[in-house]
């Protein structure tokens, strides 16, 4: 039991170091520091940071799975919200990934291609998103339409936290609100979307934008 709690630890420190600081800034050396062991003692249960990576990229790959899963029951727009409030949510918890994802791609190859798997998937899954929303009217759009969305969609997700930083003019002005992201994202369906569902992208915009 001890020794599951301490590789849990790792885990849990790693990702606390990995969003707060980068990825490529955080060495073993400095996650046992934090966690007041030993470096021999963490290397024990991890040989290596790459296992660390690969650990916590899986974790966001499930998380990420079941909420697309959770996805195919999307009726109306205000679940669309919920969807991409939850995604954004997940992308936050392990915002390392998408934030740090050329130091991946050169570093950690293996955890770079199933992250560009991910990324298909996620396209897929947005695009089939999008197509059965056109299906049931909830938005009025052609197959080309929902194709571009769902693209614009997931390059949105994948972006955002690049984006947030960039335009932040200090690191006390960044602040991560997954529901003002969702809304935004939301916005991209906004010339498509029937007359009876605007109101609640208006309701969005009074709680998100509007003073």
């Amino acid at each position: 039991m001890a020794s599951s709690n301490t590789r849990e630890r790792i885990l849990q420190t790693s990702l606390a170091l990995f969003n707060a600081q980068g990825l490529p800034s955080v060495s073993t050396h400095r996650i046992a520091a934090e966690m007041g062991i030993s470096t021999g003692n963490l290397h024990y249960h991890f040989k290596a940071k790459r296992l660390i990576v690969e650990w916590l990229f899986r974790r966001f790959e499930e998380k990420l799975s079941t909420l697309s899963e959770a996805a195919g029951s999307v009726r109306a727009i205000d679940d669309l919200w919920v969807a991409l409030h939850l995604g954004f949510e997940a992308v936050n918890e392990y915002r390392f990934v998408y934030r740090d994802m050329a130091h991946l791609e050169s570093e950690y190859p293996e955890t770079a291609a199933k992250s560009r798997a991910l990324m298909a998937r996620n396209l897929l899954n947005a695009r089939a998103l999008c197509e059965s929303l056109a299906a049931q009217g909830v938005i009025r759009a052609s197959a080309d339409e929902a194709e571009m969305l769902a693209l614009q969609i997931v390059f949105t997700t994948t972006c955002w936290l690049s984006f947030e930083r960039l335009v932040a003019q200090d690191a006390a002005s960044r602040r991560t609100d997954t529901g003002l992201a969702a809304y935004y994202t939301l916005t991209l369906l906004a010339p498509y979307v029937d007359p009876p569902s605007r109101a609640y992208l208006d309701y969005l915009r009074a709680k998100y934008v509007q003073p």
